[in-house]
Parts: structure tokens; C-alpha cells; sequence
């Protein structure tokens, strides 16, 4: 019984060696990095869902500034906020700037208002995307690491029970299995990090979409004057459809 609890966590470090150790070392500060980024990532989810009732109270808003402030009060610092300041900032330039009683004037303004407008999404993404790769190269090669220092552990027990010649099983037993707690400290800390990234990844594409239909929408309300409104009575794939012929419009425009 005595034998049995010596065997364990504390036994393993403190018996094993430099690799072992730092494989440990490791481990533990891929699971504190891990974890940091979910915490953080899931409080910026929990602020996200307040970003579609900011981006109806912008189009709710009588002019522009309002607007604007609405955002900026309801959704501070969240890409909805970034994209309509830019788009506004560009429409204000273009307005400076550009000659639009022509129709090279009125493309050329089209095409600084949709340029503001990928820039920001471009930038956007970027900030959304940041953590991912960590998480992505934590949840790949944390379980390799375990296993390397349970195969460096396993090699230098069965070493020294062949040296002190007792090779009965519960010599072998007890410092095969401590070896086993590094494999197992690695699949503790690659589990969290795949799945994290997987939901991340998926918010964030979810996000994404709506960013970009915002887009859209403020090019039309900065080249028209006026919101697409969606066709009553349809459905969400008529509506997805009206978002692609947009983008092809907006696209083309630029292209010219």
C-alpha cells in the first residue's frame, strides 16, 4: 500500500530529469495560454450579441451622426463600429474631394467608398482571426508532446529496473504508469484547444457574414442615399441571393 502511494505526479518530477521536466514545463504553459484565449475569446463572444441590436438602433437612427453615436454607444470598438466610421470617413472624402456631377467622378466615388470598406473587413478579420493560430498549433501537437515524455519515461524506468535487476510487475508497473500521466496531461490540454477553435472558427464566421452584409448595405446607403430593403415575404435564401447580386454590383462597379 505504501509502495503504490509513492507512485504519482510529485514521484515522476521528482525523480525524472531535465527532458521529462521540461516537457512538463511545456505543457503546462501551452494549457495556460489555451486557456487564456478562451476566456478571452468567449467574453468578446458575450459582447458580440449586443451588435445586432446596435446595428439596427444605426438604422433606426434619423441621419448619419446619430447613427454613428448609436454605434459607437451600443457597440464600442466592435467591427460594426470600425466599418461605418470608415465607410463615413470615405463618403466625407469623397464629398471633398471628388468632382461627382460626371461619370467618372460618380464610378471613381464608388470605388474609394468600396476600397474603405474592404479595408476595414480586411482588418477586422485580421483582429478576429488573431489567438486562432496559437490555439490551432496547442490542440495539434500538445498530445506529441505527452507522448514524447511518457517514451523518454517509459525508456529510463525499464533502464533502471534492469539495472537493479527486479523486473517483477510491480517494479515495472508503478513507473510505466507514471509515465502515462505525461500522455495524459497532453490530450488535457489539446482537447480544450480543438474544441475552442472549432466554435471560435465558427463564430467568427457567422460574424463575418453579417459584417459583410453591413457592408453592403452602408455602400448602397453611401452611393444611393438609400438601404436595399429586403422583399417582404420571401424567404432567408431570397434575401442571401439579393446579398450576392450586391456584392457582384458593388464588385463590378469597382472593377470599372
Amino acid at each position: 500500500m505504501d509502495s503504490s502511494q509513492a507512485f504519482g505526479l510529485a514521484h515522476l518530477w521528482a525523480q525524472s530529469d531535465t527532458i521529462i521536466r521540461s516537457v512538463g514545463v511545456i505543457l503546462l504553459l501551452m494549457s495556460i495560454t489555451s486557456w487564456y484565449l478562451i476566456l478571452t475569446r468567449a467574453l468578446r463572444q458575450m459582447r458580440a450579441r449586443r451588435h445586432s441590436d446596435a446595428v439596427d438602433a444605426f438604422w433606426a437612427a434619423p441621419d448619419l451622426d446619430a447613427g454613428l453615436k448609436a454605434l459607437q454607444t451600443q457597440a464600442p470598438d466592435s467591427p460594426f463600429e470600425a466599418l461605418a466610421q470608415q465607410g463615413a470617413a470615405a463618403a466625407q472624402h469623397v464629398r471633398r474631394h471628388t468632382q461627382t456631377n460626371t461619370l467618372g467622378g460618380n464610378l471613381d466615388a464608388d470605388e474609394v467608398i468600396t476600397r474603405a470598406l474592404r479595408k476595414s473587413i480586411a482588418l477586422s478579420t485580421a483582429a478576429l482571426e488573431s489567438g486562432l493560430t496559437a490555439l490551432a498549433s496547442i490542440g495539434s501537437t500538445a498530445p506529441f508532446i505527452g507522448l514524447f515524455g511518457t517514451v523518454w519515461g517509459i525508456y529510463h524506468a525499464l533502464v533502471n529496473i534492469s539495472a537493479s535487476g527486479m523486473a517483477t510487475l510491480d517494479k515495472v508497473a508503478g513507473p510505466v504508469g507514471e509515465a502515462l500521466i505525461m500522455t495524459a496531461f497532453g490530450l488535457f490540454v489539446a482537447i480544450p484547444a480543438v474544441l475552442a477553435y472549432n466554435a471560435i472558427t465558427r463564430a467568427n464566421r457567422l460574424e463575418l457574414s453579417e459584417l459583410d452584409a453591413f457592408a453592403h448595405d452602408l455602400h448602397a446607403w453611401f452611393s444611393t442615399g438609400a438601404r436595399i430593403a429586403p422583399m417582404a415575404g420571401r424567404t432567408g435564401q431570397t434575401e442571401a441571393g439579393l446579398r450576392i447580386a450586391s456584392s457582384a454590383t458593388v464588385t463590378g462597379q469597382g472593377a470599372a
